[in-house]
């Protein structure tokens, strides 16, 4: 299990320079597949991580939430891209989702596949906070985020919307055979909320487990998976519909944000050029 403390944090910074952006496109890109998100028509893409056109010999470019293949990864992208905006990507923006402790190893990967996409800006954007936008309320409390994969599980403790403490376990739904009961996964979810709770010496953790974590990803789909995590945490929990899907609708909410400052953007002084 790795914490927010092994290794690199994340660049928290969605700065970008958005004079001439007016289109874009939200990406969520996991494990078990990538799914897209467009303003205007929502959900535009849920594929598989590998596909026939990547050719012979190419396997899954993202594994255990970490991209493995940037070239094939790339391509994927830049077809999803293709069919949602088209070849010519001028004026786009992207925001590209990642796990919450990815490592200065994937973001590399990441700037690699996404050199793929052409002119075109990209935002990286943390899962955890693109799920609270889309499910949490504003109200700048501390909030606990559980994201639970194919092939891996987050949980990440927000306060007023910044990453206060955050623990990953390379687990999932994908580990579980046939009609086996999703104990080891609820496990770890119980492991990485104590392992929190106990360095906690401000009352976070528990302010955000008495408002009940919000339970993102595939595994927030599955009622056996949610009624164990809430009957042995004690508390109740929240979710939205369509969780599988939380991430990508939260990124494109980013997403809409940034269009929105991009259209009332003023021009930059030779001086800031």
């Amino acid at each position: 299990m790795r914490s927010l403390h092994d290794g690199p944090r994340i660049d928290r910074s969605f700065h970008r320079e958005l004079r001439g952006v007016t289109r874009g496109l939200a990406l969520d890109l996991g494990s078990s597949g990538t799914r897209a998100w467009m303003p205007g028509h929502g959900v535009v893409a849920d594929a598989a991580c590998a596909t026939a056109a990547d050719g012979p010999g190419h396997g899954r470019p993202v594994r255990r939430g970490r991209i493995v293949d940037p070239v094939s990864c790339g391509r994927m992208l830049g077809r999803i891209a293709d069919t949602a905006l088209g070849p010519d990507r001028s004026g786009t923006v992207i925001v590209l989702s990642h796990p919450v402790l990815a490592g200065a190893e994937h973001r590399a990967a990441a700037r690699e596949a996404a050199a793929f996409l052409g002119p075109t800006r990209v935002i990286a954007l943390d899962s955890a906070r693109a799920a609270a936008a889309c499910a949490a309320p504003q109200d700048g409390g501390p909030l606990l985020v559980v994201d639970i994969g194919a092939e891996l599980t987050e949980a990440t403790l927000l306060v007023g919307g910044q990453i206060r403490d955050a623990r990953q376990a390379e687990t999932g739904l994908s580990d579980l055979g046939p009609g086996e009961p999703p104990t080891a996964v609820v496990r770890t979810v119980l492991d990485m909320v104590l392992d929190m709770w106990q360095q906690d010496r401000h009352g976070a953790v528990l302010g955000a487990l008495r408002k009940g974590p919000l339970l993102a990803g595939g595994g927030a789909a599955r009622p056996d998976v949610t009624n164990r995590i809430a009957l042995r945490l004690g508390a109740p929990v929240r979710l939205v519909d369509d969780p599988a899907t939380t991430v990508v609708r939260g990124a494109g909410l980013i997403l809409n944000s940034v269009l929105r400052r991009a259209a009332t953007a003023p021009a930059l002084s030779g001086r800031h050029r």
